[in-house]
């Protein structure tokens, strides 16, 4: 049985999964627990969010650390009965631990990197759990196959690296039954974390692309749960990854983690311009920190180049001189100056493009003949990837051509090793490297260059020795399109692409001078050794918990179905507002103050016909017959169109404008509410305004009595709010000396008269209830946006300046769920309504309204 919270998300992904069944009837090892009930009851989750009421059964806090592999190796035994499990000292998840606190536990989920018959597998995973702390994950064949090989590296680890599969020979295509494994997956990942997960306690850490919907699983269950992402490929520009056809999805799953991490700014920025272009959000920076406001909460970004484990390295560096490889290499390249290159075989590490920069820079420099080396180390494919054979093919035939043309007895120019070595050998070869040269044409981070940076340093202490610590010096030559390129400042910067000046850098590493390249060497040294795996580590910790900090100060709860689901946080005071509460509390009043909104509160804001309705009419004339009633709407908009609107409600009153005009009643003549009565500053506004609108297409100007505004909803939304902010700037100086304000909204630039807000209509009106000597006992505010802040700010200050009672009840209320001054909420419009009519219905009319209003009439 598939869950339903899994179906839901399914509705997106439009795939029933039978073989989940399947798996779920096998029996599953024992786990902690910190909900009630069983593993499936737990995939049978309801609408709401478990609660954190059950006490932790861990003491402590622990790291619950997620990746598609777990950081094992994994080895038959020789009788053929089990297996053989040890820790993998490459795996960069491995190594973020050294960053943890000491006492924190950390405990690991993935997959393993073997296939273990389904009969095993409750053995292997109480195993691992036991003597590793380690969850594995087990996937169907069926499954794996399309979530891994076919949606992660055929389509999204292309995509990410800026590859369109603009042709099906790619096998890129999106395929909707990929999707549908990827979620599937990504489902299965979800019930190992449950398995092990105390909500209170634990840290979630997900990493890279292979599990980027997790986090709305794990989020559906446990809404305050601290979790955090970190994506270590590149994240493609907008332009690249709106071609994705699940993208809002994708974006609105890494929305329900806490803290998203990446590399480099430009990844961040990236995702920052997807979620302003399709989801309109907009991100802030706060004392250095970059969040984005999503429903109520503050989903932090992290930027911060990932480290290498200098202890690993240095235990690397002694095993190679133990082994004499090191000794090995000197004697096999004396004389020689060495370059060196250690890749991965994929399309995009730009291999082929170095072995050309090296055949150019032999025809250009002819004095490097018989002395310049290219060691070229291609590591083992992870995956079938694409196009691998004919990259191969290509590569080969380029080491051919070179070593043909340049190469003589004793001397080849292109030294090509596509064996797979070990950690040790490698290091042994950056020891003897002139310099490292990386041309990839996008890559997530690439920790060679840093590598190689810790091996030029030598070995410290007592088993340094003469032949194996080599010069303190080191040369590099990186393309600008990876992630460690901005953090080494004095590598030699290159677009790989241009093979010509990718040659001559080349040719400028190895020719540079000793003192230039120590001087080089120390500064990358200074970082890549300050700025280790356990830097990174400790610093996302502690993003985590600075993010996470108001889990459990605020209310939060789930909304949503499948991929659209996310978690609103309010204040513990915020609530829906109770029809049967204010009812009561209103017949009880003698004295009511009522403020509402038009646009989004009386009428939705996506409405094509914007005049009041006759239902609307008809319950504002009954709530303004109550002469102990004064009713207001106030809004944006200009008089002449509320005047015409409203005609028929003879006792309403109108603020329109934001307050600028303000009319008790239609016998009323109409007042301003404004000391500055000149408007010749439009004149200086206007003109700005225009060149501004003349050069951002979809942009447009509303001129009102009392206020000019440049609209930009309709504009590309990284142009338009870039171009909004100079404006703000310039009409601020321009308009320096005028009495006017200068606000930005939600895709507006307004200038107004100072001192007009909404927040000052009901100041006026309950000064003067309160001169008649019928001051307020009772008041209702509804609106929706920002300008409507402003009231719900200065009816809670009027209590304390006495202009309301001390027991005056104040019903503050805002449309939508959302954060807001006010302290409570109706979902939309059409409750809205239905709440003024039962006040309607509970409006004691007088005998004498029915005869005046037919007086009216005729």
């Amino acid at each position: 049985m598939i869950s339903r919270s899994y179906t839901n998300l399914l509705d997106l992904a439009s795939g029933n999964f039978p073989t989940m069944g399947r798996e779920r009837d096998r029996r599953r090892m024992p786990r902690v627990m910190t909900v009630t009930g069983s593993i499936c009851e737990l995939d049978d989750d309801q609408a709401h969010s478990v609660s954190s009421e059950n006490p932790s059964s861990l003491a402590g806090d622990r790291m619950i650390v997620v990746a598609n592999l777990l950081p094992l190796k994994a080895k038959r035994r020789p009788d053929n009965k089990g297996w053989n499990f040890n820790w993998n000292e490459d795996s960069l998840i491995l190594r973020l631990r050294d960053g943890l606190p000491e006492d924190m536990e950390v405990i690991y989920v993935g997959l393993l990197c073997v296939d273990v018959d389904p009969i095993e597998q409750d053995d292997v995973s109480n195993y691992l759990l036991e003597k590793f702390r380690c969850v594995p994950a087990f996937l169907p064949p069926n499954i794996v196959e399309k979530y891994y090989e076919d949606f992660c590296k055929r389509h999204l680890w292309p995509l990410f690296h800026y590859m369109l599969p603009f042709s099906p020979d790619h096998e890129g295509r999106f395929d909707r039954s990929m999707w549908e494994a990827y979620v599937s997956a990504n489902k299965l990942f979800s019930q190992k974390v449950v398995e092990v997960l105390n909500p209170e306690d634990d840290f979630v850490w997900i990493h890279d692309y292979h599990l980027m919907v997790l986090p709305t699983f794990l989020r559906r269950r446990f809404n305050r749960l601290r979790m955090g992402f970190f994506l270590h490929s590149p994240f493609p520009s907008s332009e690249i990854y709106r071609t994705l056809p699940v993208r809002e999805e994708i974006l609105k799953a890494l929305l329900c983690a806490d803290i998203v991490g990446f590399h480099t700014f430009d990844y961040a920025r990236h995702f920052l311009s997807c979620c302003s272009r399709m989801l309109g959000l907009e991100y802030q920076s706060k004392r250095g920190y970059i969040g984005l406001e999503y429903y109520g909460r503050t989903v932090g970004i992290k930027i911060m180049p990932v480290g290498i484990h200098m202890g690993h390295i240095e235990n690397m560096k002694k095993l190679a001189a133990k082994e004499l490889k090191l000794k090995e290499l000197k004697q096999q390249f004396e004389g020689k100056t060495v370059l060196l290159g250690v890749d991965d075989l994929d399309i995009f590490k730009g291999i082929n493009l170095k072995l050309l920069a090296m055949e150019h820079m032999l025809k250009q420099h002819p004095k490097w003949e018989g002395q310049a080396v290219l060691v070229q180390i291609v590591n083992p494919t992870r995956g079938k990837g694409i196009d691998l054979k004919e990259i191969q093919a290509e590569i080969l035939e380029s080491c051919k051509r070179i070593n043909k043309q340049f190469g003589k007895p004793g001397y080849e120019p292109v030294v090509y090793i596509d064996r797979p070595i070990s950690s040790s050998e490698r290091m042994a070869y950056y020891s003897i490297a002139e310099c490292v040269v990386v041309t990839a044409v996008r890559d997530g981070m690439n920790l060679t260059p840093y590598e190689y940076i810790a091996c030029r340093q030598g070995m410290s202490g007592s088993e340094a020795d003469s032949d194996v610590d080599g010069p303190k010096k080191s040369m590099l030559v990186v393309s600008e399109f990876i992630g460690c390129s901005p953090s080494l400042s004095g590598a030699i910067r290159v677009n790989p692409w241009n093979v010509e000046a990718t040659a001559e850098a080349m040719n400028e590493a190895i020719s540079m001078a000793e003192p230039e390249k120590q001087l080089r060497h120390e500064k990358h040294y200074r970082y890549v050794s300050t700025h280790d795996v356990g830097y990174w580590a400790r610093s996302f910790l502690q993003d985590m918990e600075r993010t996470c900090i108001d889990h459990f100060r605020k209310r939060t709860y789930g909304i949503g179905l499948g991929f659209g689901f996310r978690v609103v946080a309010l204040d513990p005071n915020f609530r829906k507002l109770s029809i049967d509460d204010i009812e009561s509390v209103y017949i009880k009043s003698k004295s009511r103050a009522i403020f509402l909104d038009y646009d989004g509160t009386m009428m939705p804001q996506n409405s094509i016909i914007k005049s009041p309705s006759a239902e609307v009419i008809s319950i504002l004339n009954r709530i303004c017959a109550d002469q102990n009633n004064a009713v207001f709407i106030v809004s944006g908009r200009g008089r002449d169109s509320l005047d015409k609107w409203f005609s028929p409600c003879r006792k309403l009153g109108l603020a329109a404008e934001h307050g600028y005009f303000l009319r008790w009643s239609q016998d009323k003549d109409w007042e301003t509410c404004s000391q500055n009565s000149g408007f010749g500053w439009m004149h200086l506004a206007e003109p700005v305004m225009q060149s501004y609108t003349d050069s951002t297409d979809g942009s447009c100007i509303e001129k009102k009595e009392s206020a000019i505004v440049w609209q930009y909803r309709d504009a590309d939304p990284g142009f338009g709010f870039s171009q909004a902010k100079e404006m703000l700037d310039h009409l601020e100086s321009v308009l320096a000396n005028e009495p006017v304000a200068v606000k930005s909204g939600q895709f507006i630039v307004e200038v107004k008269p100072q001192g007009v807000s909404k927040g000052l209509v009901a100041e006026k009106i309950f000064t003067s209830l309160a001169e008649r000597a019928k001051m307020a006992d009772f008041v209702l505010c509804i609106g929706d946006d920002r300008s409507d802040e402003d009231m719900f700010e200065i009816i809670g200050d009027a209590l304390s300046r006495n202009i309301l009672s001390y027991d005056t009840k104040v019903f503050a209320c805002t449309v939508g769920q959302k954060p807001s001054k006010a302290k409570y909420y109706l979902d939309d419009t059409s409750e809205v309504r239905f709440m003024l009519e039962s006040l309607a219905d509970a409006t004691i009319t007088p005998a004498t309204s029915s005869d005046e209003e037919a007086e009216d009439s005729a």
